[in-house]
């Protein structure tokens, strides 16, 4: 058998685009000579195959030996990378600014100061124009460094003035960092362990975020709109981030949304900051939509989901890969849970083959998460539109991914859903097989809340029970269950899976989905 991985250089040339394909060859094919080079020989075969066979490789490039290979790969990545460099940085402000105090630490080595300098004072424009506080860090020190060593007698009163912007960028540098890092734990602790699910859980998520918070931006405080204010853009964003998973994985969609709200505003205040970071606008536009839809503000959630779709239309052909990889996942993450909300399952279905032609499309640039969650809309789609088979095909897929715990509340709710799909078919001895695995698993990752208590129970107890008694079942798991989701910490499983919905369509012998369709047109809260 060959030997077949993913190899960096083989994914990397699949990423690129025919432009970019058609840029490296006129970029690194002689134009007079006949024999190509072995690295651009190396990147056309590459390019032709589907599946990385380095014995295939080898056998159709002669003149490439084996202990050539790793060498050759390694020429071709750096050489693509160039390639892309210079096609990106009219594309990307960050490459050009980058570039443009590279040009100026090469004038400098050449002992051309004013040149240099005048490059840096652009440079720093633009990382000003375009709240890049880094990157001007970067020009300040090169700045100094020029200043010290050289009399150049640019402006009178350099020296101060060097040194009172970088105070200025340090102290913007230092809370960007403690916001940013605020932010990121907030997400990871969202990934690890999804919504809190008890007392403990809160106190300890309040005093994580309370002790992290800098304290010239605590509410409490009475400078904390005056500090808010005088941050950078990025600044701001990073603490509307932090709040925003703070607030979610709380369940508080009301201040959930305020923020993800605030988060969308500042780039209306910054409108330049939608080309220059399309891919943080487009990630503010989706947190909206997901508060706009766990608060079921339709209305909002329609508009809003509008001005995604046209903004990514319009910039389609600007964006880079990674931008149209967050495009596709959440404008189609926005549409199933347009579908959810209006209770049309059956007609959502109808756009999965599609959705998943463009998952296959972004396979390689897709994360284990993203996917995790796809899949799970799906099976919740086809569950609802009535279509159990399908359902439990892709809840399989994530029942058979190897992603330890992330995202374990998801893979939990998906074994449920799985035991009841099953259920639906009246494939009794199935579920009967599968309660103790689905307990284990969930018993494992502290998962047993009152509301999967009870369901496992149920599923357990009448999983031979006749109709009749079953109506009467029904109707006792039901309340049983609106009673535990008065308890906030329960509450969570419902925005999985709406399964007081489903016991309804059971007790009334009518299709989920109808039962849900109903309550979205009369405007009835689901929980």
């Amino acid at each position: 058998m060959p030997k077949l991985h993913k190899d960096p250089v083989f994914i990397l040339i699949k990423s690129l685009s025919k432009a970019e394909k058609r840029q490296f060859r006129l970029d690194y094919t002689p134009k007079k000579k006949k024999t190509l080079p072995l690295f651009v020989q190396l990147f056309n075969k590459l390019d032709k195959i589907t599946q990385y066979d380095e014995n295939k490789l080898l056998s159709q490039i002669p003149k490439l030996k084996r202990q050539q290979l790793s060498n050759q790969k390694a020429h071709l990545y750096n050489h693509i990378l160039e390639t892309l460099r210079r096609l990106d940085r009219k594309k990307d402000i960050r490459i050009h600014i980058r570039q443009l105090i590279d040009y100026a630490q090469i004038l400098y080595n050449k002992g051309l100061y004013q040149q240099s300098l005048k490059l840096l004072e652009k440079a720093k424009s633009l990382a000003k124009t375009h709240q890049e506080i880094e990157l001007k860090m970067q020009v300040l020190e090169l700045e100094k460094v020029i200043e010290a060593r050289h009399i150049t007698r640019s402006i009178e009163n350099r020296a101060e003035q060097l040194s009172e912007e970088s105070k200025d960028c340090i102290h913007q540098l230092s809370s960007l960092s403690r916001l940013s890092n605020l932010a990121l734990n907030m997400y990871g602790m969202y990934l690890k362990m999804g919504h809190i699910r008890n007392e403990k859980e809160a106190l300890m998520l309040h005093s994580f975020f309370k002790n992290n918070l800098p304290e010239e931006v605590n509410p409490r405080l009475g400078t904390a709109s005056i500090a808010i204010q005088s941050m950078t853009f990025y600044e701001k964003v990073n603490l509307y981030q932090a709040h925003s998973w703070y607030a979610y994985i709380l369940q508080d969609f009301i201040l959930f949304y305020r923020y993800t709200q605030k988060w969308v505003d500042l780039f209306e205040k910054y409108p330049s900051q939608k080309e220059t970071d399309p891919a943080l606008y487009l990630k503010a536009i989706n947190n909206l939509l997901t508060a706009h839809f766990f608060n079921q503000n339709y209305d909002k959630f329609k508009t809003t989901l509008a001005s995604l779709e046209t903004f990514w239309k319009s910039h389609y052909k600007k964006f880079n890969k990674n931008t149209k990889v967050l495009a596709f996942v959440h404008t189609y993450t926005a549409k199933i849970n347009q579908h959810f909300l209006e209770g049309t399952f059956q007609e959502g279905t109808i756009f999965i083959p599609e959705l998943l032609e463009e998952l296959e499309k972004y396979r390689m640039q897709m994360d284990q998460h993203r996917i995790l969650v796809f899949y799970y809309k799906i099976a919740c789609l086809y569950f609802g539109s009535g279509d159990n088979h399908n359902a439990i095909q892709f809840l399989n897929k994530i029942i058979n991914l190897k992603i330890g715990n992330l995202r374990a509340d998801i893979q939990c709710f998906a074994r449920i859903l799985h035991l009841i799909a099953h259920y639906e078919l009246k494939n009794y001895d199935v579920t009967e097989y599968l309660l103790p695995s689905v307990y284990h698993f969930l018993e494992k990752n502290k998962d047993l809340s009152a509301v999967v208590e009870e369901m496992l129970t149920f599923l357990k107890k009448f999983n031979h029970v006749g109709i009749r008694g079953l109506r009467a079942a029904f109707i006792d798991l039901k309340d049983r269950l609106e009673e535990v989701a008065e308890n906030p910490y329960e509450r969570r499983f419902f925005l999985y899976l709406d399964v007081i919905s489903w016991l309804e369509s059971k007790i009334n012998r009518r299709p989920v989905q109808d039962v849900i369709r109903e309550k979205f047109l009369r405007k009835e809260p689901r929980i």
